[in-house]
């Protein structure tokens, strides 16, 4: 039964290429559900998602937070995401990729009464975010699920900036 279907599935492959365009590119049950989540994200105004490597590429792309209040209000913070074939459940990886920039964080600085030369070796002077880049958000380890989905990301990064979570740091410099 189940060389059937495989026989059933090159058939209509062949058709689909029976016009002499390129082999038509079968997608994971992953890049499926990926393509279903960007086409439904409801974006906050101070959030933009970009492919890098162009639009055929959906498994892997940025998504640019910029905080429109707390500490990190003026900062613009982008975040790289890895999307493996077997999401939704695995959960995507993010990092942050952002450079530090102290003109965003001035008002973070003086509130920790740190000085410049404490923060430019950082990329984001976060307590949620390490020196790497890594993101201590809980949804993207211990408690993802397949329900969850990448708007259920970005809300989450955005909230990290709006109210860090310093009781349980990455960075504990930064708490």
């Amino acid at each position: 039964m189940i060389n059937l279907f495989k026989i059933k599935g090159q058939k209509k492959e062949e058709a689909a290429n029976s016009n002499g365009g390129p082999p038509v590119k079968k997608q994971s049950p992953g890049e499926l559900r990926l393509h279903k989540d960007i086409a439904e994200l409801n974006l906050p105004k101070t959030t933009k998602i970009s492919f890098p490597n162009g639009k055929d590429d959906l498994m892997n792309f940025e998504a640019t937070l910029r905080p429109d209040e707390g500490y990190y209000l003026g900062g613009s913070f982008t975040f790289t995401f890895q999307v493996s074939p077997s999401y939704p459940h695995e959960a995507p990886k993010v990092k942050c990729k952002t450079k530090v920039s102290t003109t965003a964080l001035t008002p973070f600085i003086h509130h920790h009464k740190l000085t410049i030369a404490n923060v430019v070796s950082f990329q984001v002077y976060h307590p949620n975010i390490d020196l790497e880049g890594n993101v201590c958000l809980n949804i993207l380890r211990e408690d993802w699920k397949p329900v969850l989905n990448i708007n259920t990301i970005i809300y989450g990064l955005n909230l990290l900036f709006s109210q860090p979570n310093d009781e349980d740091p990455l960075n504990h410099e930064a708490a």
